[in-house]
């Protein structure tokens, strides 16, 4: 079975603190909490594979937390429909009727949990919790949520973040009554100034947010009468993928902001998880492969290709996603490894990506990582997504690929439009192989990448027809 149920968990343990370690042995796909009545904390873990479920038990058992063991059991595939705590099954219900699944979708729906994170000044977290905790407990009755304080994260910053976890219309109702607190707190201590509404949002869905020259965003802004600004790409992490969306205005007007804001966000993961999900069909219909026929199809097995993809420093985030969450998708939907090499100094401005795979895993790997850079504006909207790709071609066919006085070459550049250096004078490496550099948009270095496969796999072809006979060959 792919899920396990970890008993015995101290009630104050933190959930990011339990995601983090639930995270070490594989892909979480969903963590619930069953119960809510004991002393210790329960939840149900489903891994993305039986494997990964099997390390996790195998790991956590007996791990002690603070004075406590966390006791692990397999949870049987059929138990599946075990009766879940009311606030999930209603969460479930909630939701799969407005996405109108089919029967059986609350499992679904369940999944799509998208919370809303938003950044909470300090000095308000203990009016948002209440004397004894009443006013959250008031708040997640109310609204049939779940609110986690992070507290602990980042000591001494001015702000915290808090996660919202219900229904789209749950977040609202506990968002607003959030903000009702804060601004009633601001009056009390005299801040007069309104409290604007800090969103978190992970950077790989702002881009659509914004949407393209801003309209989305001057649309919600427009409509709620808010204003709506977003923090600089600069102050993105590999630590903190968020990005801040910070909406000024009234209570109501913040209120009815968040609304808007959450539906395009919910939109934009919802496609994602639905792409990552349905594979190549995304792909072919995204790009109808007919336009340059990639995949010659003269080998009856794929062969592996390594290519090393340049990207700008300030994009491995987003590329990596929340604590590596996109880059395991992305691999897992393209079929490829995935790595991000380590920076080679302190200031360098891109970093390398190694993409290791079968042509067809190439040009999906490749294709997501040009259309992430530019959904996430690292490029500006009027030009393309230019990135420069290397691969490494056996020494002896170098000439070939340059062609007689640079012949082959050039065309390879006219008919592909992107820019392909040849090194002459490269010493090969252990293998015998020097690097081709690629640089130009993704439909142009995928062609040339085929296309200086293609000379090298013929080279080899004559090679082992006329193992003696290669020198004269090559003058042809």
């Amino acid at each position: 079975s792919r899920k396990i149920q970890i008993r015995n968990i101290p009630p104050h343990l933190q959930w990011e603190v339990l995601d983090g370690l639930l995270a070490q042995y594989g892909t979480v796909e969903n963590v619930e909490q069953v119960n809510t009545d004991t002393e210790t904390a329960v939840v149900n873990v489903t891994y993305a594979t039986r494997e990964e479920a099997k390390i996790a038990m195998e790991k956590l058992s007996g791990h002690q937390f603070e004075n406590y063991s966390f006791k692990i059991s397999y949870i049987p595939d059929e138990e599946v429909s075990s009766p879940s705590p009311p606030q999930r099954a209603q969460r479930g219900d909630h939701s799969s009727r407005e996405q109108g699944n089919a029967p059986g979708g609350s499992s679904q729906a369940r999944q799509i949990d998208f919370p809303l994170r938003i950044l909470v000044p300090t000095q308000f977290v203990g009016a948002i919790i209440g004397k004894e905790g009443l006013t959250i407990k008031n708040i997640t009755k109310q609204t049939q949520s779940r609110v986690d304080i992070h507290r602990k994260e980042n000591s001494g910053a001015a702000e915290k973040p808090v996660t919202i976890h219900a229904t789209p219309e749950g977040t609202s109702e506990a968002c607003r009554m959030i903000l009702e607190i804060m601004q009633k707190e601001a009056e009390e201590t005299k801040l007069a100034e309104e409290i604007p509404l800090k969103i978190l949002a992970h950077n790989g869905l702002v881009g659509r947010l914004i949407g393209k020259e801003g309209r989305n965003l001057k649309k919600i802004e427009h409509e709620t009468g808010t204003k709506i600004t977003i923090s600089s790409l600069q102050d993105l992490s590999i630590y903190n993928p968020e990005r801040t969306i910070t909406v000024k205005g009234t209570v109501e007007a913040c209120a009815c902001a968040e609304i808007e804001i959450m539906k395009k966000l919910r939109e934009a993961f919802e496609n994602d998880m639905l792409a990552v999900n349905t594979h190549s069909g995304y792909f072919s219909s995204l790009y109808p492969h007919h336009q340059f026929g990639p995949f010659p199809h003269h080998h009856s097995y794929p062969e592996q290709e390594i290519v090393n993809l340049f990207i700008p420093t300030q994009a491995v985030g987003a590329i990596i996603g929340k604590k590596g969450a996109h880059i395991k998708q992305l691999a897992r939907f393209a079929g490829a490894s995935i790595k991000i090499a380590p920076a080679e100094g302190p200031d360098v401005s891109e970093r390398m990506v190694i993409i290791t795979g079968p042509p067809e895993a190439q040009f999906k790997a490749q294709g997501r990582i040009f259309g992430k850079l530019k959904e996430e504006n690292f490029f500006n909207p009027k030009e393309e997504v230019k990135l420069e790709a290397h691969i490494r071609v056996p020494s002896s066919t170098a000439g070939r690929v340059i062609g007689k006085g640079g012949k082959t070459v050039n065309e390879l550049q006219n008919l592909t439009s992107a820019e392909v250096i040849v090194p002459r004078d490269q010493t090969p490496d252990e293998n015998e192989e020097v690097i081709v550099r690629i640089i130009g948009h993704f439909f142009a270095s995928q062609t040339a990448q085929r296309k200086i496969r293609e000379i090298v796999q013929q080279v080899k072809q004559q090679e082992q027809k006329y193992p003696q006979g290669v020198a004269s060959q090559r003058s042809k």
